[in-house]
């Protein structure tokens, strides 16, 4: 039997496996680094509190308030991948098609990596959010996290020797938000769950760590000193901004044929999106940091370790 002509894309991630055997040992958590859900204007007045799950705070949004969808217009608005799942879903789009219709390609500017963010409308980028409608927010029920949690912003800090993450949260007080002198009283914890963020934590936490150690890493001039490649900026846009494509090039490739994946996985990744997702980011950490989340099978890894030895002169 010959085997299957051989794609770019396999060309692609024999190249991103290589790379992952070049790099050193996961010692780069030296940095505390901060990932926060809060719009991407840094003017924000934050409020400089650390907040946890048990404090206070009042606020309240309702159409009655005179500032009634003012924070829709001109918000700089970043989209996790589980962001841009439930909003294409929910249009019946493709992820493609929705990347195409609703967003503008950005970098992360702390990681240095490429992701998308809602395309406001205007000519200068401070008109309404496509979704902005004088009722109020037409996707509410599949808004970004980043809206859900505000007025508040999240903080993920990890430390050199720090076995998980510490989260914690801080309130934003803008000028024109009147959403602050309503009488509602409630602690985050409780805003937290009004608000159902429960399942975009726990499915974009991988996309985090990703921009969090690679913000890390950029401090200290990039995994072995240089910054991401193009050819791995355009594999994490499409791994985890759009779950089709990502699923094609799983199933398309030799992806399978090189790393040992359960095979009851595979099967739950035909169809599951949500658990395509956190393939995409253990591959992602494997490739980028060479993280243990993803295991090469045997035959690959010696051939890898083989071809890197041949390549960086090393007998």
């Amino acid at each position: 039997m010959t085997n299957p002509p051989r794609t770019s894309e396999d060309e692609e991630l024999d190249e991103l496996d290589l790379e992952a055997q070049r790099r050193g040992p996961d010692d780069v958590d030296v940095e505390v680094e901060v990932f926060d859900a809060v719009r991407g204007n840094t003017n924000f007045p934050v409020q400089p509190v650390r907040l946890t799950a048990d404090d206070t705070f009042n606020f309240r949004c309702h159409n009655g308030l005179a500032c009634w969808n003012k924070c829709c217009h001109g918000a700089d608005i970043s989209l996790a991948p589980y962001d841009i799942l439930r909003l294409s879903r929910r249009l019946k789009m493709s992820p493609a098609e929705f990347l195409l219709a609703y967003t503008v390609p950005a970098i992360h500017e702390k990681a240095d990596l490429p992701i998308a963010k809602i395309k406001t409308g205007g000519d200068d980028g401070r008109g309404p959010c496509p979704f902005n409608a004088a009722e109020g927010c037409t996707v509410y029920e599949d808004r970004p996290a980043t809206c859900r949690y505000y007025p508040l912003g999240m903080v993920s800090v990890k430390m050199k020797d720090m076995e998980g993450k510490d989260d914690f949260f801080f309130l934003v007080k803008e000028d024109h938000c009147l959403g602050h002198c309503e009488t509602k009283t409630q602690n985050v914890g409780e805003f937290r769950a009004e608000q159902d963020v429960a399942d975009y934590e726990r499915v974009n936490r991988g996309w985090v760590d990703i921009l969090m150690k690679m913000a890390s890493w950029k401090v200290m001039g990039g995994p072995m000193g240089k910054a991401p490649s193009p050819q791995t900026k355009k594999m994490f846009f499409m791994a985890t901004t759009d779950v089709e494509s990502f699923r094609r090039f799983v199933f398309g490739t030799k992806f399978l044929d090189n790393y040992d994946i359960d095979p009851e996985a595979v099967e739950l990744i035909k169809t599951d999106d949500e658990a395509l997702l956190l393939l995409a980011f253990d591959w992602l950490k494997a490739v980028l940091f060479n993280e243990p989340t993803l295991l090469l099978k045997e035959q690959v890894l010696q051939g890898a370790i083989a071809k890197a030895r041949e390549t960086l002169g090393a007998s």
